[in-house]
C-alpha cells in the first residue's frame, strides 16, 4: 500500500491490489474515505466519494477533495507509474497550505 502524499495530517494512497476507477484512500486521524476520480477526455469531471467503515468528517472530506483537486493530475500519474508499469512511487510531503 503505497503512500503518495501526505498533507498536514492527512495520508493520500492506494492498495496494492486495485481496479478502476482511478482512486484514492485518503486518511486522516482514525478516519478513512475513498475518492474515485472521473476523468473523461483527459479532464477531472467528478470526484466520487465511498465511504469505507469510519469516514472523514465533513470539514476533513472537504480538505481531501480540495487537495484532490489540485494534485489530480500528479494523482493519475502516480496510479499510471505504479499500477500500469509497475515502479515505486514516492510519497511526497505537501508542507504548504491549499489556497
Amino acid at each position: 500500500m503505497p503512500d503518495i502524499y501526505t498533507y498536514f495530517g492527512f495520508i493520500f494512497s492506494f492498495f496494492s491490489q486495485e481496479h478502476e476507477p482511478i482512486h484514492v484512500h485518503v486518511e486522516h486521524q482514525d478516519r478513512m474515505t475513498i475518492f474515485d476520480l472521473i476523468i473523461v477526455d483527459g479532464d477531472l469531471v467528478e470526484i466520487r466519494k465511498r465511504d469505507k467503515g469510519k469516514p472523514l468528517t465533513g470539514k476533513d472530506e472537504k480538505t481531501a477533495i480540495e487537495f484532490i483537486e489540485k494534485y489530480w493530475k500528479e494523482i493519475v500519474e502516480k496510479w499510471v507509474s505504479f499500477f500500469v508499469y509497475k515502479k515505486r512511487v514516492r510519497c511526497t510531503d505537501i508542507k504548504t497550505k491549499l489556497k
